[in-house]
């Protein structure tokens, strides 16, 4: 099992890790807000701003206070494998 560090200490198997995406489009809020109602959001941000939300294949919805762009290396990520297309 591969543990990624989410900060402040908190781990999330890599092997359940379906996606790391922004927090600020409203399709993933109204994620985030149902995983809540649902009761299966998980707040590892320690009260800073949510930085990241990973989805999970247990549909739980971990919500993460480092950056995309922090949480990718830790994958074995290289920066032009997640650059940014526009």
């Amino acid at each position: 099992m591969h543990l990624i560090n989410i900060g402040f200490g908190n781990l999330v198997s890599s092997q359940r890790l379906l996606a790391i995406v922004s927090p600020d489009s409203a399709p993933i809020k109204r994620l985030i807000q149902e995983s809540r109602d649902r009761g299966m959001l998980i707040d590892a941000t320690y009260g800073r701003k949510t930085a990241a939300v990973l989805i999970m294949d247990s549909d739980h919805v971990v919500l993460s206070a480092l950056s995309t762009e922090k949480l990718a290396p830790r994958l074995g990520l290289k920066a032009e494998d997640f650059a940014e297309e526009e």
